[in-house]
Parts: C-alpha cells; sequence; structure tokens
C-alpha cells in the first residue's frame, strides 16, 4: 500500500494541546467494524462495553523525565537531550539538538541548582541514525537525579510556555497503572482511565493484566517512504510475563474477548504470537513488528486507542484492525476519522478515544 493513502487533513485546533479537566471526561467513538456502525459516549462508560470474562490488556510503561538541559562546557552553546535508553549506569543512548554540535569529545554540563553539584556528560560516540552515547559523571546515578533535573518529554506537537503547565503534566502524562521506569512517551490510551473506572471494569468480571513496553521517540515519526513495505520501524523494548500469558492464552482456548488498550499493547502481543504458532509464552526482548492492512490478527478482539495523525505507522495499525486480513479497513478508519472531525473530537496524546470491536 502507497503512504500517501493514509493522509487526510485535521482542521486547526483539533491537536489536544491541554488535558482534559478530568481522565475519564473524554470522549469515546465506538466503531463497531462489523457493520461499520458508529456510537458517540462518554469514557466514563466504558465499563459498559465489557462483559464477564474479557481480559484488558493494559501497557504499564512509565515516562521517566527524559529530556535534559546542558551547555557545551566550551562554547555556552546550549544543547537538549532526550534521553532513549540506558546501557549501563550513566551510560545513556540519546538524541541532542543541535546534533551537529555533539561531536565526540564534546562535553556537557547540566545546569543545577546545587551549590557542590557539577552532572556532566561527554560524548562517545555516534550511531547511524544520529544518536549519541553519553557518558555522565559527577553522580552515583543519572536515572535518580531525572525528577529532579528532567522535564516531561511532551510530544513535539505540544508547546507549553507556561511553568505551571509543565507542572500539570508531570502528573497528567503518566497513566494511573504506570509502573516500570523507561519511556519517552507515554501510552496514551491509557491516559484516560482513573482507578474508579478501573475497579468497576474488574467488579463486572474483567480480568485486566499487564504488558510493559517502553515507548520511543519512533513513535512521532511519519512515515516518509513512497510505500509501507519500504519503511524502517523503530524498535521498542518490551517485557510479557508469566501470569499476563497464562490469562490471555486461557481467553483464547475459551473464547473469550482480549481487549488491548493502545498500539503498544498490541504491539506486544501480536509479536510475541507472531513467533509462536499463534499464543504468547514469556518473552523479553525488542519488536519492529509494523502492523499495516492486510494483517491477520491473532490475539486481539478489541482495540482501544486515540485519534493518531497523517502519515503514522499508529494510523496504519488501526486501518489494520479494522478489517482483519484484509485492506478495506482504511476506508473504514478515514470515514470515521471524517465523524470524528466533524464532532471537533481532540487528535492524538491528549485527546479523545475510540474503540474498535
Amino acid at each position: 500500500m502507497r503512504t500517501a493513502d493514509f493522509n487526510f487533513d485535521l482542521p486547526p485546533g483539533l491537536i489536544a494541546q491541554h488535558p482534559a479537566p478530568e481522565r475519564d471526561k473524554s470522549r469515546l467513538l465506538i466503531l463497531q467494524r462489523a457493520e461499520g456502525n458508529i456510537e458517540h459516549r462518554c469514557f466514563r462508560d466504558l465499563a459498559g462495553v465489557f462483559r464477564a470474562g474479557d481480559v484488558l490488556v493494559l501497557n504499564n510503561s512509565r515516562v521517566i523525565p527524559a529530556r535534559l538541559r546542558g551547555l557545551n562546557t566550551r562554547t555556552g552553546g546550549k544543547f537538549e537531550i532526550l534521553l532513549l535508553e540506558e546501557k549501563k549506569v550513566n551510560n545513556w543512548w540519546v538524541m541532542m539538538r543541535p546534533g551537529k554540535s555533539a561531536r565526540v569529545g564534546t562535553q556537557i554540563v547540566l545546569p543545577d541548582t546545587r551549590p557542590i553539584s557539577r552532572i556532566c556528560a561527554t560524548v562517545v560516540e555516534v550511531n547511524a541514525e544520529g544518536h549519541r552515547r553519553l557518558q555522565f559523571s559527577g553522580t552515583p546515578n543519572l536515572s535518580d537525579e531525572l525528577d529532579r533535573l528532567g522535564e516531561v518529554p511532551l510530544p513535539p506537537y505540544i508547546s507549553r510556555a507556561n511553568p505551571n503547565e509543565m507542572g500539570e503534566d508531570k502528573e497528567r502524562y503518566q497513566t494511573v497503572y504506570a509502573r516500570t521506569d523507561g519511556s519517552v512517551a507515554a501510552p496514551t490510551a491509557g491516559l484516560h482511565f482513573t482507578g474508579d473506572l478501573l475497579d468497576e471494569i474488574r467488579a463486572r468480571g474483567v480480568e485486566i493484566c499487564f504488558v510493559t513496553l517502553h515507548i520511543g521517540p519512533g513513535t512521532f515519526a511519519p512515515v516518509k517512504t513512497e510505500t509501507l513495505a519500504a519503511h524502517k520501524m523503530h524498535a521498542e523494548r518490551f517485557e510479557l510475563g508469566e501470569e499476563s500469558v497464562r490469562i490471555v492464552n486461557e481467553a483464547k482456548r475459551e473464547d473469550r474477548r482480549v481487549f488491548a488498550v493502545g498500539t503498544t499493547t498490541v504491539r506486544v502481543l501480536e509479536s510475541v504470537a507472531a513467533t509462536n504458532h499463534g499464543k504468547l509464552n514469556v518473552y523479553k526482548g525488542e519488536t519492529r513488528i509494523f502492523i499495516y492492512p492486510p494483517y491477520p490478527f491473532k490475539i486481539v478482539d478489541a482495540l482501544l486507542t486515540n485519534f493518531h495523525l497523517p502519515r503514522s505507522t499508529l494510523l496504519m495499525l488501526v486501518s489494520a484492525f479494522a478489517a482483519p486480513g484484509e485492506t478495506r479497513g482504511r476506508e473504514m478508519i478515514l470515514a470515521a476519522y471524517v465523524e470524528a472531525i466533524r464532532k471537533r473530537y481532540r487528535f492524538f496524546s491528549y485527546g479523545d478515544a475510540m474503540l474498535i470491536v
């Protein structure tokens, strides 16, 4: 398929800049993929779509304060640093701006309010993607300093001029069930949930379990190749544990529905199933799975997701899910997006939600 097939016009003002007053007050568009019917509800009504025996799978990765500011110790020039992956203590792969000024050997100091502290970093390697590997010094473990020094790594399309808004993002750009540090972007479909709503869902006889996929900056990258097959998918680290494997495999054997919250959760479940004859097993590693029409889903029966941007891999995954194993899902999703735009739904990270069943 062609990348241009997944383009659409998004009017100004629909990319949400601010969080909703309360998590579960977002709107919810429900797409019944068998008939193509659309319903409009409030997210807090989500519990009503479940029945006893369903399984709800959530990504419990926690967003780290991954954006740092630094100064070139030689020139005084400013750097913006986005932490990507910790290779070992105080040794990180990062993205840096401006990259051209961050050659191997460049030394950077992090501004710090503590008078005796001087946390520094040295560029020790540059890879083919233009990422830098930094060796930090001046602290036993940089990870312990991030809550103090780091900023919330908001997506590039969200601007913040007011420091109070950035403080609000620290709490809001995190799911209520986040547990394992590692993401530089939130699994945004989960941002709508409250603890009370999850309790209500459990009370309906739904089993809730978790996967962990650490989201990287590639999630924001549009597909730039002419065809989807030519696109190289970014790698993301994930882990699927024993309890979730047991719960989901039992549900599939008994023909019970599996709901995935977010495209990241789908990528974990379908990545593992693709290597194990349609079943899950305990797994820890990386995935580069790129799901686009036509794709035969093996595990996921319903998908809760946000509204995605044009030409994104997320939009392509959702289009595949609307009609598994076929190509007509693209038309179904784009038609649903036309309705969402007409109804002024908010798009992407702090936007509204869509349930495909």
